[in-house]
């Protein structure tokens, strides 16, 4: 995949305040965090993430702590974030409301 254009600041406070549940941790990080009834479907929800990131090509870092997930984002080719970060979180908030239905 070619080396995405880091967003500027404001392009990526504009994007990442349309996201649900998601919020921009500093320069370089976006993070955005999803609750479960159970541990058990918690860890369903990475094995669905694991397969959305694979697609893209795009791999957050993921962190499970019981019934909640949680996501970060940046692109470290381009030391920042960038569409492929924005278009990673739209996916992950879909696969979530997908998955909780």
């Amino acid at each position: 995949m070619a080396k995405q254009d880091r967003l500027t600041a404001e392009a990526a406070n504009d994007a990442i305040a349309a996201l649900d549940g998601w919020v921009r941790e500093d320069e370089k990080w976006m993070a955005g965090s999803y609750r479960f009834a159970s541990f058990t479907e918690a860890i369903g929800f990475v094995g669905r993430i694991a397969d959305i990131a694979e697609e893209l090509n795009h791999h957050p870092f993921i962190g499970i702590d019981y019934k909640r997930v949680t996501l970060r984002l940046t692109s470290w080719d381009s030391g920042g974030l960038t569409k492929l970060d924005i278009q990673s979180a739209e996916r992950y908030n879909e696969a979530y409301r997908t998955f909780v239905g």
